[in-house]
């Protein structure tokens, strides 16, 4: 008996979303996450800014999944200084 083997092509979609911030003239601080239209969150500090912002991204992420807008996948989120 022979048994055939087939290999298939493993794809990994991972997704990056970057996080850039910059400092606004009333001295508040914005982030947002480019990759994901209308993330975007204000801050006291770049770090209140940011750290709003990546739980934001993670809302969206999560709603879009358990909306099956998208398929599971990896994800990474990187900080960009502006």
């Amino acid at each position: 008996m022979y048994y055939a083997t087939k290999m298939l092509p493993i794809w990994r979609l991972v997704m990056n979303y970057n996080i850039e911030y910059e400092r606004e003239e009333d001295g508040r601080w914005l982030a947002e996450v480019p990759e994901l239209p209308g993330v975007m969150a204000y801050g006291a500090t770049a770090d209140e800014a940011m750290t709003k912002a990546e739980a934001l991204a993670l809302r969206v992420l999560a709603e879009r999944l358990e909306s099956a807008e998208c398929n599971p996948m990896p994800i990474s989120i990187a900080f960009e200084a502006v």
